[in-house]
């Protein structure tokens, strides 16, 4: 081999990987943007994760391709990104929305695709974005697309979606058993949800497969309970003893103490400051999610 051809095989391979390092900051760059608008909402904790990884495990046991399944769990992180248009008074809100207040959150996934449709990877997401909310009987939004009209992708998200919202805490009640949530998708498939992910979904709870992710907000890192407000508080992986965190609904501080091997969050009594509330991403979690998913979707 010639010294050119060594070249120019050296610089193909350094524009290789340029090339895959530019694709995965751009991808936690969406993902990143995806975390803050979750931090507006203190109910909805993890709820991103939660749904990718719900979405990931339903799209493999489908059997679908690799790059299709990382695809879907993108996506899926992305889907709530058009929340950000939503007032906080509306996203909190204890009592039964009204008509109008309802009329601004189906604004959501169209907000998103517009916030998103500039960005160079956003026709990865924008099935799951936009179309998260459409049901198999048609009277989903923003289209009322119907039947195999809703996209694959859209079709795992929305049953994990609904899924994490029944066995998530709310402002206004407790987080569902699982039993009951995949009970209420049974009696919905065919109307609300996609029957055969559906039912593939449900053999998935029953099999105790969805156990590890309910009430989480990270692989092995269960929600932690804020004495007034449930399980609003999200700990970090890497978080150390000694450290403090705090409720996003009430404000209340929480230091961390390691007890039995494991870490417990104990009241101070004390609020914080909007410093200490300030939104910061959890990098780790995130660059977690670039690491599965890019080579899949760079390989596609």
């Amino acid at each position: 081999m010639s010294l050119l051809q060594d070249i120019t095989r050296l610089l193909g391979r350094d524009n290789r990987k340029n090339q895959a390092r530019h694709q995965e900051d751009l991808l936690t760059s969406l993902l990143v943007m995806a975390w803050m608008v979750e931090a507006r909402d203190p109910y909805t904790g993890g709820h991103l994760w939660r749904v990718s990884r719900f979405a990931r495990l339903l799209a493999a046991d489908a059997g679908l391709p690799e790059a299709v399944v990382a695809r879907i769990a993108v996506g899926a992180f992305l889907h709530d990104l058009g929340k950000i248009s939503v007032p906080d008074h509306i996203l909190g809100k204890k009592d039964r929305l009204t008509d109008q207040e309802y009329e601004v959150i189906k604004t959501h996934p169209e907000v998103g695709w517009r916030l998103l449709a500039e960005h160079p990877l956003a026709p990865l997401a924008e099935a799951a974005l936009r179309a998260h909310h459409e049901t198999p009987d048609g009277k989903g939004y923003p289209l009322g697309l119907s039947g195999i009209a809703v996209p694959l992708d859209a079709r795992i998200v929305g049953i994990c979606d609904a899924f994490d919202a029944m066995t998530s805490t709310r402002p206004y009640r407790r987080g569902m058993p699982i039993a009951m949530a995949l009970s209420i998708i049974e009696e919905n498939l065919s109307r609300q949800f996609d029957r055969e992910f559906g039912e593939r979904f449900i053999a998935l709870g029953h099999a105790e497969q969805l156990d590890h992710i309910v009430g989480h907000s990270d692989l092995g890192i269960p929600l932690h309970e804020c004495a007034m407000c449930g399980p609003t508080l999200v700990v970090k992986r890497g978080q150390k003893s000694g450290e403090h965190i705090y409720c996003r609904n009430c404000t209340g501080e929480y230091l961390t103490e390691s007890r039995a091997g494991r870490l417990v969050t104990v009241p101070t009594g004390r609020m914080g400051t909007p410093k200490d509330l300030e939104p910061e991403a959890d990098s780790a979690l995130i660059a977690g999610i670039v690491r599965e998913s890019a080579r899949a979707l760079l390989a596609a």
